[in-house]
């Protein structure tokens, strides 16, 4: 392997970390809370489907 090649694969990993960093502190900030609270109780807002009288199990 030439040394192109380790430093090209280098180059390419601290990229990719700083890209994995960015990501990470954009999704931190504080701008981004109410959005991702919102996002995060939508689970526990979910409605009960109606049930089929028959066998009273939840229709789909």
């Amino acid at each position: 392997m030439s040394p192109f090649w380790g430093h090209l694969a280098g180059v390419m990993i601290v990229l990719m970390m700083l890209s994995f960093i960015g990501i990470w502190i954009w999704a931190w900030r504080k701008y981004h809370k109410p959005a991702f609270d919102r996002m995060a109780q939508l689970p526990m807002q979910d409605e009960d489907l109606p049930t089929d009288g028959a066998t009273g199990e939840k229709a789909r």
